[in-house]
């Protein structure tokens, strides 16, 4: 059914996904895949682009936002390959003038030396795997580097002519205590990167760590790590704008932030994910690519997987399930330019939440409390389930 109100066309993104690892992460339930002995790019990037030339007609006049290149590990990839990859979609598609182009790497020597030519191919921020800084941790979660390389990393990707870099750090590790995981923290915030993604490991289905769980730490030390962690980074000077996101001012992602404000993005790559929106006659759409490599790189097959209309009913819940990762105020007026439903649908899913005092409920917006944050799942629980 097609939405009652009007839509305008959000900011357009593209998701670009590179499959290969060196290994599996036994925390990881992305698709990816442990590499071959020569990784077909230059076949699998022909691929990329042919994909990209069947969603041209979702683009409908919009240049890109932002690029995001991840995976997998997109460094094991070579600099000419990603060169001659965003100059093939800069050949489809306009670039804005502020695109943020960013790359998945990880802190291992072998990529770390391609970093500078990455920059020179048109990357502009890089976001780096290092997730512990501790050799313990590392070799708990199956990671093929050493804090010495993430340092080494990190500092590389500090001297070059970026816009931003981020490191990611998880915390909720095997085992750790309050000291460790701040002891992490401290490490990483040491290395001043712009951008810190700093998120609890959460136990996924169908990982090695699903199958064989670790011993995880209980939920007054995980509360500890998150109060006391938080502190620290805002008083180094990240500002907290999303549920595990931290920047110093000008360095949020824009990639990221298309998302959780419901834009739209185009996915390419094994198992990309796309969502676009047709104001023409009011849909909601989203795409999955074909997941598997080989099936990926059969041209007698499809790139598309499955396309689906996103139901009217189910657009309240997806787009707060986004919107409400997110710590600023939410526009009322972009629910229904986004979504092109009333306001009233969603005041009305919203209820409960803002009697709770989980959700402020302003004139032209609403916001999330400090509590709410707090409760988010709760929130999202209460809205899947409105009548």
């Amino acid at each position: 059914m097609a939405s009652p109100l009007p839509m305008t066309l959000p900011p357009l993104s593209l998701y670009v996904h590179i499959p290969w690892c060196v290994q599996k992460c036994p925390y990881c339930d992305f698709n990816s895949h442990a590499q071959p002995e020569v990784i077909p790019e230059a076949q699998y990037i022909a691929c990329l682009l042919d994909d990209l030339d069947a969603d041209l007609i979702y683009v409908q006049g919009r240049a890109l936002s932002s690029i995001f290149i991840g995976g997998g590990t997109p460094s094991l990839f070579s600099a000419e390959g990603i060169k001659k990859l965003l100059a093939g979609i800069q050949a489809r598609i306009p670039f804005a003038e502020s695109i943020e182009i960013t790359l998945e790497a990880n802190p291992g020597t072998f990529e770390t030396e391609r970093f500078a030519g990455f920059q020179k191919a048109g990357v502009n921020r890089l976001s780096i795997g290092v997730q512990s800084l501790q050799e313990e941790q590392l070799k708990k979660l199956g990671r093929i580097h050493d804090p010495q390389q993430a340092q080494v990393a990190a500092h590389h990707a500090a001297s070059l002519p970026l816009h931003s870099f981020n490191l990611d750090l998880m915390h909720g590790l095997p085992q750790q205590t309050l000291a460790t995981a701040m002891a992490d923290l401290e490490g990483i915030i040491a290395l001043n990167p712009p951008h810190i993604s700093w998120y609890q490991l959460t136990i996924e289905p169908n990982t090695l760590f699903a199958s064989k769980p670790p011993v995880l730490p209980d939920d007054d030390i995980l509360w500890d790590i998150y109060e006391q962690g938080h502190l620290r980074l805002a008083a180094a000077g990240y500002q907290q704008y999303e549920v595990s996101a931290y920047g110093k001012p000008g360095h949020r992602g824009q990639h990221n932030l298309n998302y959780w404000r419901f834009g739209d993005y185009l996915g390419i790559g094994c198992g990309a994910h796309g969502k676009i929106t047709l104001p023409e006659n009011g849909k909601i759409i989203r795409t999955e690519k074909i997941k598997h490599p080989r099936g990926y790189l059969d041209l007698t097959r499809p790139y598309l997987l499955r396309q689906w209309d996103v139901a009217t009913d189910d657009r309240v819940f997806e787009y707060f399930m986004n919107r409400l990762r997110l710590l600023e105020p939410i526009p009322k007026q972009e629910f229904s330019e986004r979504t092109g439903l009333p306001v009233e649908l969603a005041e009305q899913a919203l209820n409960n939440a803002i009697r709770q005092e989980l959700i402020q409920d302003g004139d032209s917006s609403w916001q999330t409390t400090a509590r709410g944050r707090l409760y988010l799942n709760k929130v999202l629980s209460d809205l899947l389930t409105d009548d």
